[in-house]
């Protein structure tokens, strides 16, 4: 339902990435008049499926779906707008030097045979483990679809606040709460030594537990992801979903756009914004690249905080202490991605003749903790490592749509790479990268080099400047402690409201974070809305 240009809208989003649709949403369902504004030829941000040759298409940056909001799937009827799942089973699979392959099947009972194999004793420490971590899990899951407390007691917000929290620990034992601090502050390899024996067990947890983040496994704070991981995901509710998006990652970002302009919301792509106008500390508008203004009551951004408060408003709209604290958030991505056309499919050593075309379609290159530690090490202080920590997902295995017959399209997802190299450039150094890739893969898959038809690399600089990534984090900002919950974006402002009235962000800068969850654009979505009924932003700035 499109609005005359010299409407005033209720609010305008910037960018339709899935969480900027997720909140138009949700925003136009309720009757308010939204506009979201794309700078890209195409919706979907960093959620989305791209031609890399001709008639093969790849999910080429997030790739995998695994904690997509059940709520926001079933809210926004996705699976009557297009959206279809396929369970990853297995969830993921680490080949290793010696020809062993390891999988994490969908059925705890396959994975407790699997891991039998290996040690005995740590597959019976699996299922006393694995229940616990679901338990735990199951005590965050309700924060991920609310806004985190203020932490305060000066006034009746921050009281209620605390008791809400509290509420969602009701009947927590004291050696669960210790448990829970444990895995929000220590590390996953300590974790992992202390209830495991085979190096082998303890990489196929690594491998799947520590994506996109800065630090090694010995790193404080990254056992947090083996809870993280077990909240629940995909259309049924699933704790640990994981799945294969038909059509490719787009097609989540697709079937959302169709959602919200059922609901009446206004998509505009190539539309880039190059300003948020406010006056009196109050937002008013959009500029465009163009030099056109856009009125609203209301602006989200769903760029990142850095690309938002740094890039898209006079530094003099905004208190030093706030710029600040926004300039110390910790991004600086070490990651990339390398997709790839082959003339045949992948030979991964180890793989049963048994395996069907599904089960052939993951492959996690991470030989062990201490491999995954010195490579993070090489790449803190700039350099490439040679050795690197390769994601492999043959998605035409999965879905055969995305290449013709005799195609195959590999994503690659590279952990512990460096934003800022210490010599030369990314410009310089793209080609090389892909080359340390190709040789990885070739470890284990030997037939892979001389099949690829087509690479494309994508380096932590592209994904900045392709994708609006601030410094290539595609979580827009490290999952740490000391930046979830009540200090995501930052201290004071967790709860998707900015400094700006009418100003809000909706993106994976602020809380729960990243991942294709679609939770931050629900969640700011329902702040806004709350807002707007309480009188708030009756009409747009003067």
């Amino acid at each position: 339902m499109a609005a005359a240009a010299s409407a005033i809208f209720d609010v305008i989003i910037i960018g339709a990435g899935h969480n900027g649709l997720t909140a138009a949403s949700y925003l136009a369902r309720a009757g308010y008049s939204t506009l979201v504004l794309e700078r890209r030829e195409i919706v979907g941000g960093c959620c989305v499926t791209e031609e890399i040759a001709p008639g093969c298409r790849a999910s080429t940056t997030s790739y995998i779906a695994s904690m997509l909001r059940p709520e926001v799937i079933r809210d926004l009827s996705l699976a009557k707008c297009g959206l279809r799942m396929v369970p990853c089973d297995p969830a993921l699979q680490v080949p290793f030097p010696d020809g062993q392959l390891v999988s994490w099947w969908a059925n705890r009972e396959k994975v407790v045979n699997e891991l039998r194999k290996i040690s005995p004793k740590d597959a019976d420490t699996f299922v006393r483990v694995d229940d616990r971590l679901k338990k735990l899990a199951r005590y965050l899951q309700p924060f991920f679809l609310e806004p985190p407390p203020e932490a305060g007691t000066t006034s009746f917000n921050e009281w209620s606040d605390l008791f809400r929290v509290g509420r969602r620990f009701h009947g927590i034992s004291r050696s669960e709460i210790s448990e829970l601090v444990s895995f929000l502050t220590g590390s996953l390899g300590e974790f992992l030594d202390r209830n495991y024996e085979s190096e082998k067990v303890k990489t196929l947890f690594l491998a799947n537990n520590v994506y996109g983040k800065h630090g090694g496994p010995y790193q404080p704070g990254t056992a947090l992801g083996l809870l993280f991981h077990l909240l629940s995901g995909g259309e049924h509710e699933q704790q640990g979903f994981y799945g294969h998006v038909m059509g490719g990652m787009g097609s989540i970002t697709s079937a959302m756009a169709k959602a919200a302009e059922a609901f009446g919301a206004e998509i505009r792509t190539n539309s880039p914004v190059r300003q948020i106008d406010s006056r009196n500390g109050r937002v008013r508008s959009v500029v465009l690249e163009d030099g056109s203004e856009i009125r609203a009551r209301v602006v989200l951004s769903n760029a990142d905080p850095k690309r938002t408060f740094l890039g898209l408003i006079p530094e003099s709209d905004l208190q030093d202490d706030f710029l600040h604290a926004i300039r110390g958030i910790k991004m600086n991505g070490p990651c990339a991605k390398v997709n790839m056309v082959l003339g045949e499919e992948p030979r991964f050593t180890g793989t049963p003749s048994t395996f069907d075309a599904q089960q052939r379609s993951l492959f996690t290159l991470v030989p062990s903790l201490e491999f995954a530690e010195r490579c993070y090490d090489i790449a803190k202080f700039g350099e490439i490592p040679e050795e690197l920590w390769v994601d492999c997902v043959i998605a035409s295995n999965a879905d055969p749509s995305l290449a013709p017959p005799g195609k195959h399209v590999m994503t690659c997802f590279v952990q512990y790479v460096p934003y800022t190299l210490r010599q030369g450039t990314w410009d310089d150094n793209r080609q090389l990268l892909g080359d340390r890739v190709v040789k990885k893969i070739a470890e284990y898959a030997p037939n892979v080099p001389a099949s690829i038809i087509a690479r494309q690399v994508l380096t932590p600089l592209d994904l900045e400047r392709t994708y609006g990534l601030t410094e290539g984090n595609i979580f827009h900002g490290d999952l740490t402690l000391e930046q979830l919950f009540f200090n995501r974006p930052v201290a004071g402002w967790s709860q998707y409201r900015t400094p700006i009235d009418g100003l809000y962000l909706c993106g994976a800068g602020a809380h729960p974070g990243g991942g294709v969850t679609g939770a931050p654009g629900h969640n700011c979505a329902q702040q806004v809305i709350r807002d707007l009924k309480k009188g708030k932003f009756k009409r747009a700035a003067a």
